[in-house]
């Protein structure tokens, strides 16, 4: 990774937002449109975190998805992705409906959605569309149901790997179906699929606050969390924000595997590529939290390279220190407030090194003292435990955060982490 890398990254990240086409948002009188829930896009891919249906496609399938909002409104708008389709990609049908648990829906919440008037839509490649209006209320915390009818074949489909919560598929058209036994055939996947956002109205002055947004790799995706159980750091920032009267939208733009540097077949651009589309694309964001550089750091020393991981140079704690700057650049041109967090520790896992770990020492310590955030979170302080005096730099997670490959969080970990969050900082 060179500083000209850096430089060039920009016009792709521009190129991407210019291919955007999104159904119209009428604002007046009915309130602006706020933000409720998103996931960041991934180009097809076989990857090792979970099995998936992206490269397959579907043909003839319904595909039912389970999303948590995080704003309560009084209608709502389904927001889809096609950013890296190869075709326009053909919706013939779509429902949302609040969730019943598994691939169930309530049968009074099922409303259809409808683009420009009509049930079917046609998402040009490399795009993405809003639904009309939809008077469905909603809650913060409440979990809907996206349904997705696909008559024709997708071709390769645009998704989100590590959803930690579970979609389902079925042969034929179930839009309407409120029971879940049709999805039962099919083994259901832990990805989202040409699922991009849930936008909410809400009339009250003010309505629900600036979002927050966090932008990331596995750790923001809440990789060794308990899946379906909305567990994830981004999730229990959101809980403590309510709790303190300060409620706003807690968005997950993490990538599971995603580096600040490197583009990967498997684990999404750089972030130094989508940080526009994914974190300052959204109109009602006030703050992004940036937890990113694991990968930078371990995957060139991944035990087992394959097609996700190589090419994959070492770069230094100065090309990543580089990287942050160019995207706090970036926000701050958008008014936007950047909150550094530091790296966890790894060592015990697979790919821990020393150089690595010399790697990280020298980036969290950059975070913490160069001034070059709006606020610092030191996610490394609070999940480390001391290290043996006659290996100083052999630090791990305490046990009691660690998930099984000693890289991620558990829940518990995850909980601590949006603890460590100064609420006043956002």
């Amino acid at each position: 990774m060179t500083a000209k890398k850096i430089v060039l990254a920009l016009p792709l990240a521009a190129a991407l937002m210019a291919v955007t086409a999104t159904a119209p948002a009428s604002a007046a009188p009915h309130g602006p449109w706020h933000s409720a829930w998103g996931a960041s896009p991934q180009a097809p891919a076989t990857t090792p975190w979970y099995p998936n249906w992206s490269e397959a496609g579907f043909t003839g399938e319904s595909v039912r998805q389970v999303v948590r909002v995080g704003a309560e409104g009084s209608e709502l708008r389904v927001r889809l992705t096609n950013a890296y389709g190869r075709a326009p990609l053909r919706l013939s049908g779509a429902t949302v409906a609040r969730a019943a648990g598994g691939a169930a829906v309530q049968p009074d919440s099922v409303r259809t959605l409808r683009f420009h008037g009509a049930q079917s839509v046609t998402v040009p490649a490399g795009g993405q569309f809003s639904s009309d209006p939809v008077a469905l209320p909603v809650k913060a915390f409440e979990q809907l149901t996206v349904t997705f009818y696909f008559e024709g074949p997708t071709g390769p489909a645009t998704f989100h790997n590590v959803a930690m919560s579970l979609s389902y598929k079925a042969a034929g058209d179930h839009r309407r179906d409120p029971a879940a036994d049709a999805f039962a055939a099919a083994q259901p996947s832990f990805s989202w699929y040409y699922l991009a956002g849930v936008d909410v109205r809400n009339t009250r002055p003010g309505g629900p606050g600036r979002a927050v947004v966090t932008f990331g790799d596995s750790l923001t995706d809440g990789f060794g969390a308990t899946p379906g159980a909305d567990r994830r750091y981004p999730d229990e920032l959101a809980k403590r924000l309510a709790a303190s009267g300060r409620s706003r939208p807690v968005l997950n733009a993490g990538i599971g595997g995603n580096g600040v540097l490197n583009d990967s077949a498997c684990f999404g651009e750089s972030a130094l590529d989508r940080f526009r589309r994914d974190a300052l694309g959204r109109p009602d964001v006030g703050t992004v939290i940036l937890l990113e550089g694991t990968n930078d750091i371990v995957l060139p020393d991944s035990p087992t390279p394959d097609h996700c991981t190589v090419p994959g140079p070492r770069v230094t704690a100065d090309e990543i220190i580089a990287g942050y700057r160019q995207l706090i650049r970036e926000a701050h041109a958008r008014g936007v407030r950047v909150i550094g967090a530091t790296i966890p520790p790894f060592h015990g896992s697979a790919y821990w090194t020393e150089r690595g770990e010399d790697v990280r020492t020298a980036v969290n310590a950059w975070i913490r003292t160069s001034g070059a955030y709006d606020g610092v979170v030191d996610f490394d302080r609070v999940l480390a435990a001391p290290a043996a005096p006659e290996h100083p730099k052999e630090i791990k997670i305490k046990d009691e955060y660690a998930f099984a490959d000693r890289l991620h969080m558990n829940d518990a970990g995850y909980k601590a982490m949006a603890d460590a969050v100064d609420l006043g900082s956002l």
